[in-house]
């Protein structure tokens, strides 16, 4: 399913972001320890094969709770960001595991399904509305307006989408609409992402 995003552009700033297709099935595996000792936790994940950057959720944790999800099963609002350890261990770095107890039991490791990227292609276009001029594009064929460029790691299963910042700086509109389309080796074409565009003026030049 498409996600709506708004996007914000800095004018005279690089525009970078990285897009994580996530398919199904969802996948769930056991933890089997939790390590605080760095101050974040590190669930212990045998095989988990997760690309580094991953969107994961935690439940069923005897202790220490605090890892849980709020909800179970967990919704999207529950998922954070893992780093990759080893092929047994992730870091969910952006939780703080200061004064919680010692792991006990349990616990759940929940994501969905990196998609493949191997044969794909990327496509963007922002237009003044829907239907209506373009104002941006990653299409040769809308030069000199085709800055968006997309470079895709099929590794790690991103997507990393940039404008330079002197194509930031030289755009003219302050709002609009755009959509991310992918384009399979066969030809068939997904939503990914779409949304409203702002642009706003740099503060430092």
């Amino acid at each position: 399913m498409a996600t709506k995003t708004a996007l914000t552009i800095i004018q005279g700033k690089t525009f970078k972001d990285i897009i994580r297709w996530e398919t199904d099935p969802i996948v769930r595996k056991v933890i089997t320890g939790i390590d605080l000792s760095t101050g974040c936790p590190r669930p212990t994940v045998a095989g988990h094969g997760l690309p580094t950057g991953w969107n994961v959720a935690v439940y069923n944790v005897a202790q220490p709770k605090e890892i849980n999800a709020q909800n179970n099963p967990p919704s999207e609002d529950d998922f954070t960001p893992a780093t990759v350890i080893d092929s047994n261990t992730l870091e969910l770095n952006k939780i703080s595991a200061m004064d919680w107890k010692p792991y006990t039991t349990g616990g759940i490791l929940m994501w969905n399904t990196p998609k493949d990227l191997t044969g794909y292609t990327f496509r963007m276009k922002i237009k003044n509305k829907v239907g209506g001029t373009v104002l941006a594009s990653s299409d040769a064929a809308d030069s000199p307006l085709d800055i968006i460029d997309f470079a895709v790691d099929n590794t790690l299963k991103t997507i990393t989408r940039t404008i330079a910042d002197e194509d930031t700086a030289a755009l003219a509109f302050k709002t609009g609409v755009y959509d991310v389309e992918a384009v399979s080796p066969g030809g068939e074409v997904t939503l990914l992402l779409y949304g409203s565009v702002s642009v706003e003026k740099e503060v430092t030049t």
